[in-house]
């Protein structure tokens, strides 16, 4: 993914306001970010446990979305899946994040969701950056290329829902 300068990111939001892509908590580090290793910037808002945010490149443009979850999760499950990446991790590590829809539809309340790693930092834990709680990645057939351009379809299914 190419650099983001935070004009950039702030424009790059389809499902909110211009007021409240102005008014939103960007990441600090932006200039340290390892952007050559990101398919998608991800970051959690520090002010508002229960609200991330999510750009990405679409047609060679940013597009932002942003994205609820629940604050507090009540699985019975051991261990959850990224619907993105497809790294498992412990209670608490996927969480269902909704993002409301683009346009009219979004605006009459509806939204889109996709189990996603909580931290966001799926391209981390793709390309062995980051290693999740239960340890390394299940080990896959399918070349890092083949499971990137997986994860980059997945978002872009994803992101295709918001404009439906």
């Amino acid at each position: 993914m190419r650099s983001l300068t935070e004009q950039d990111i702030r424009n790059s939001f389809i499902n909110c306001s211009k007021g409240e892509a102005k008014r939103l908590s960007l990441p600090r580090d932006l200039a340290e970010r390892p952007w050559d290793d990101l398919d998608f910037l991800g970051w959690r808002d520090p002010g508002a446990p229960d609200r991330s945010y999510l750009v990405t490149e679409r047609d060679g443009q940013p597009v932002g979305v942003t994205l609820r979850f629940p604050s507090s999760q009540r699985s019975l499950l051991r261990y959850s899946m990224c619907s993105l990446c497809l790294t498992s991790h412990p209670r608490g590590g996927v969480s269902l994040m909704t993002a409301r829809k683009a346009g009219p539809a979004g605006r009459e309340g509806n939204s889109v969701g996709l189990y996603m790693c909580t931290d966001l930092a799926c391209s981390l834990y793709l390309r062995g950056k980051k290693t999740p709680e239960t340890g390394p990645r299940i080990e896959e057939s399918l070349t890092l290329e083949e499971q990137i351009a997986r994860t980059r379809g997945n978002l872009t299914a994803f992101l295709d829902q918001l404009y439906a």
